[in-house]
């Protein structure tokens, strides 16, 4: 084969912070993307990538002399110069952390390209020292999660906003994305950071930094609006805390932070003294009203702020489209009010838009930018202006984030035998989906494992637990029996595209599940007079609409509508369930429980099945009954039961 038909490949990598991942492009196609997470079954992963790598190369029967390049998403010796000069700035605070900190440094970090040939050496066993290895690429942080939000959208022009914790000095990022570039037009450093300030308060509430902020995203509308605490919570975190200027641009007064240069997000005497209540204890079971209205409090200048910069962007760039990523964009809240306000005719989030996105960034980034190549057909065509918010798959290039490992019939069949679980095998796929259907609409709740997993944190209905969105035990029952989380976590729904405007106030698909909107008014039913003077659970009970399940406690859901396309299978149960059963939505709750990643193999959604009061499970073709499964002995280490197929 000569040169012009080889394909290019190009390996993306994130990792040693959080959400480590791994991207193949072949030729400017996303061939697969994954977050090891997914693979080491340890949530939130920082470690090198080995088994999403793996995957990748496994599965274009590549080796690591076939890439053409292999690029980190964000350069270490810039994010080693901020970690030196802000220790400088705040000295003498801080110097448990700086010798923590400079040891791993000083050792591994400021050697990043031989720990990345090291790690990927490793994967190819004995006598990978003489393996010839690609050039290796480091881009910046934030043009990494730019190149994610604008280039694997419709769009041919947009504007572009990152917003996040930190990259190497970066925290906000406006740029203007025109064709195969990326022209970054302001920037906000740190130690200013709006990811930051949500992740504070995310540790004042108790819960996990880099995990539970969507916790506090969830736990926020339970604040009571028509009382005066938010309000007062509000006025002290824009006195005190943040000074927001009207360009979106904001500072952060660092006498009330500590994580400049030390192991704690806050000053624990300073914020018990401005707001009157101690920090929650972590992930405490019970949550007192005042953390709620802290949360909503923080919520509200979270999506003030977020208007302000993309309205600035918008500005700068003359452009009515808008792409979207990282931590930041996955408030899901911030982007529905985004949405409503009419800033933009057109916005696009990237799925994956925390640090995991950042491989799928940093590999287009050397695509695009470092080679110059010409975008996508797809992309270049779809900038239109006519297409809608989160663009149908063929619109993006993200082929609806199904970019993961798939497994096989004929897999799965041999997982169930070795596991001895009994199935019964479905021949027609029409057959298995009214199944399905029928069971759900009898009360059950059931494991739905196909195709491709997801790339990102939202399952989208081939790693997901589903369920009936009308029955109003299913939320309480979802929680405490099956996701094993805290009782006031609210679901999302999933609706057939064609339906999402019969039961949401949603301007325009959501694919991706990443825009919160209203339940439509003629499904809610009125509220009890005393509904804000109500404890957490018993508000949460509440029946608030024809949709229970899914409708949280401000009459919201954060919805994904689903096209035929991008999962046929998935589809034609919501059509199976609508025809049968008369209703196009279910509830999607990603197929894991609380502390453990989204399932990714056919023995972990097993697994995962036999550990929860799940009642069914599909498996591909298979349908499993609980009833009928040999219980797991209480002796048993289930990891254990692995073993390669």
């Amino acid at each position: 084969m000569d040169d012009a038909q080889t394909p290019l490949y190009i390996l993306g990598i994130s990792a040693w912070y959080h959400d480590s991942a791994a991207v193949l492009l072949r030729d400017g196609h996303i061939a697969g993307a994954a977050q090891e997470e997914r693979f080491s079954r340890k949530k939130h992963d920082p470690s090198f990538p080995a088994g999403a790598v793996r995957f990748l190369l496994d599965e274009e029967g590549l080796s690591l002399a076939d890439l053409d390049s292999i690029v980190f998403y964000e350069k270490p010796f810039l994010k080693f110069e901020r970690l030196l000069e802000t220790y400088h700035a705040f000295a003498p605070r801080g110097p448990a952390s700086f010798v923590a900190s400079m040891s791993v440094w000083i050792k591994e970090k400021l050697f990043m390209r031989s720990m990345l040939e090291k790690e990927l050496r490793a994967l190819c066993g004995p006598g990978a020292e003489t393996i010839p290895l690609p050039p290796f690429f480091f881009p910046e942080h934030h043009l990494s999660h730019a190149a994610s939000a604008f280039f694997p959208s419709p769009f041919e022009e947009a504007a572009v906003v990152t917003l996040d914790g930190v990259g190497e000095w970066t925290t906000t990022s406006l740029a203007h994305g025109r064709g195969n570039t990326i022209s970054t037009l302001r920037e906000l450093h740190f130690p200013h950071s709006l990811g930051l300030l949500y992740s504070a308060f995310t540790a004042y509430c108790g819960f996990k930094v880099n995990s539970g902020e969507y916790k506090l995203m969830g736990l926020a509308p339970y604040g009571r609006r028509q009382g005066g605490q938010v309000r007062a919570y509000e006025e002290k975190i824009r006195r005190n805390l943040v000074d927001v200027r009207e360009d979106g641009s904001f500072f952060l007064n660092m006498d009330f932070f500590a994580y400049a240069v030390g192991f704690r997000m806050y000053d624990e005497k300073r914020w018990q003294g401005l707001f009157g209540v101690p920090p929650r204890a972590p992930e405490a079971e019970a949550v007192e009203q005042e953390y709620m209205d802290m949360a909503l409090a923080v919520q509200n200048v979270t999506e003030d702020i977020v208007l302000r910069i993309a309205r600035t962007a918008g500005q700068l760039t003359g452009s009515r489209r808008l792409c979207l990523a990282g931590g930041v964009a996955l408030n899901c809240v911030a982007n529905g009010k985004l949405w409503e306000s009419g800033l933009f005719d057109d916005i696009w989030v990237q799925p994956a838009s925390g640090d995991a996105g950042g491989a799928l960034g940093a590999a287009l980034a050397r695509l695009y930018i470092g080679l110059d190549r010409p975008r996508s057909a797809d992309a270049a065509n779809a900038g239109d202006g006519e297409r809608p918010l989160q663009s149908t798959a063929g619109s993006d290039t993200m082929q609806g984030a199904y970019l993961g490992p798939a497994f096989s019939r004929e897999a799965i069949l041999r997982t169930c035998r070795r596991l001895k679980a009994p199935f019964v095998l479905y021949e027609n796929e029409d057959e298995l989906c009214d199944a399905a259907a029928d069971l759900i609409a009898g009360g059950a709740v059931l494991g739905w494992f196909q195709g491709r997993m997801e790339y990102g944190p939202r399952a989208l209905g081939n790693r997901s637990i589903l369920a009936d969105p009308r029955n109003p035990d299913m939320q309480k029952r979802l929680n405490l029996k099956v996701k094993y989380r805290e009782g006031f976590r609210p679901f999302a729904p999933s609706v057939a595209e064609e339906a999402y405007s019969e039961f949401f106030n949603l301007k325009s698909i959501s694919p991706y599940m990443l825009v919160v909107a209203p339940v439509r008014e003629n499904l809610r039913n009125p509220l009890p007079d005393d509904y804000e003077s109500m404890p957490l659970l018993d508000r949460l009970y509440v029946m608030r609409s024809t949709l229970p399940a899914v409708t949280h406690v401000d009459y919201s859901a954060r919805v994904q509508t689903v096209n035929r396309a991008a999962n046929p299978r998935y589809r034609k149960l919501l059509d199976a369930f609508h025809t049968r059963h008369g209703c196009p939505v279910l509830v999607n709750t990603s197929f894991n429980v609380r502390g453990e990643p989204l399932v990714c193999t056919p023995e972990d959604a097993y697994l995962c099945f036999m550990r929860t009061e799940m009642d069914y499970l599909v498996l591909g073709d298979c349908i499993l009954d609980k009833k009928e499964q040999a219980p797991l002995r209480e002796d048993t280490d289930w990891r254990s039961l692995y073993t390669p197929d």
